[in-house]
């Protein structure tokens, strides 16, 4: 049991002669933990572009609830009529007559 801490301590295990299996394990080892951390690292990217892209889709959502209301208020007569009010117009006072064509034969 001492030996083999004691192997593990100094580094004996990397230069014996059955050395190569113990390389291979490590180098594998290696590249799987590379491997998983650029995966985490795409991963973290992917959850940080969603969440903007959430907050985004809130604001432009928040903009057209605005742009309606204020289309609403535009579109109400009482806007309509103060408007023109400015430009010298004004409602009519005669209520509209109905027009009847008849066709010709």
């Amino acid at each position: 049991m001492k030996k083999s801490i004691y192997s593990i301590l100094r580094g004996t295990f990397l230069v014996s002669e059955d050395s190569f299996k113990n390389w291979r394990i490590i180098l594998f080892i290696s590249v799987l933990a590379i491997i998983m951390i650029a995966s985490s690292h795409s991963a973290d990217k992917k959850v940080y572009e969603i969440a903007r892209l959430n907050n985004e889709v809130k604001e432009l959502r928040s903009e057209l609830y605005d742009g309606r209301t204020r289309l609403m208020q535009l579109k109400m007569e009482s806007s309509v009529v103060k408007k023109m009010k400015e430009k010298g117009l004004a409602p009519s006072v005669i209520p509209p007559t109905k027009i009847i064509v008849k066709p010709q034969n």
